[in-house]
């Protein structure tokens, strides 16, 4: 009995350390920083994922499990994507701005992935795509690039960015909570194309016209 007290009593804690809790979002400054540094490097790969990761507001589960014909109509990246969510089991739709779809684009080409291959193959046989452990070793890796603690910041950092951003200048949390899919599909698209082009219309597609879907708002 006292051996298990002594051992119970050294086992540190998971947390021990560590910055637990909600992961903060990135700002509008901080993009673009990231952006930068990934263009001037030429890291066509992390540049596809990353401006994919904001654009989708998807969790890194389904984020990394996207395949190339999921964004794609025939030989093009579509301006909009549905995809099934794992966790939720239902179907979220999302926007994919000119400079995602041109980054997209070239990391296909780059690669040369067909239809059915995964968007972002691992580089591992055992496995056709990347972890979630490795995507999160990726995030961290763009956030320590602009001086930034990685350790307040996470995969869940992607997912939040843009529905912070309109809930920021708006307030109105019904938008940023459609905008992560927890509501019926079809509003969606009001919410992007009528509050998020009007706030950042540098990174929304132009000429999107959207509309509110009765009983829905």
């Amino acid at each position: 009995m006292e051996a298990t007290n002594i051992h119970t009593a050294r086992r540190e804690p998971w947390n021990k350390g560590k910055l637990v809790g909600q992961k903060a979002p990135l700002k509008f400054k901080e993009i673009w920083a990231i952006r930068g540094r990934l263009q001037l490097s030429a890291q066509i790969r992390d540049l596809a994922m990353f401006n994919l990761a904001i654009d989708s507001k998807l969790r890194a589960c389904d984020l990394t499990k996207l395949l190339v014909r999921d964004v794609c109509h025939g030989d093009r990246v579509a301006p909009r994507a549905t995809v099934m969510q794992q966790k939720t089991k239902r179907p979220v739709q999302f926007e994919l701005t000119e400079q995602t779809r041109d980054s997209v684009a070239a990391w296909i080409a780059h690669t040369g992935l067909k239809s059915a291959d995964c968007l972002f193959p691992s580089r591992l046989h055992e496995s056709p795509d990347i972890s979630t452990r490795q995507y999160a070793r990726i995030v961290h890796r763009w956030i320590r690039s602009i001086g930034l603690d990685d350790m307040a910041y996470g995969t869940h950092t992607m997912r939040r960015t843009k529905a912070s951003l309109i809930y920021r200048r708006t307030k109105n949390l019904r938008a940023a909570q459609l905008l992560l899919g927890q509501q019926a599909n079809t509003a969606w698209a009001t919410i992007a194309g009528g509050v998020y082009s009007r706030l950042f219309p540098a990174c929304f597609p132009r000429g999107e016209v959207h509309r509110l879907q009765p009983g829905r708002n």
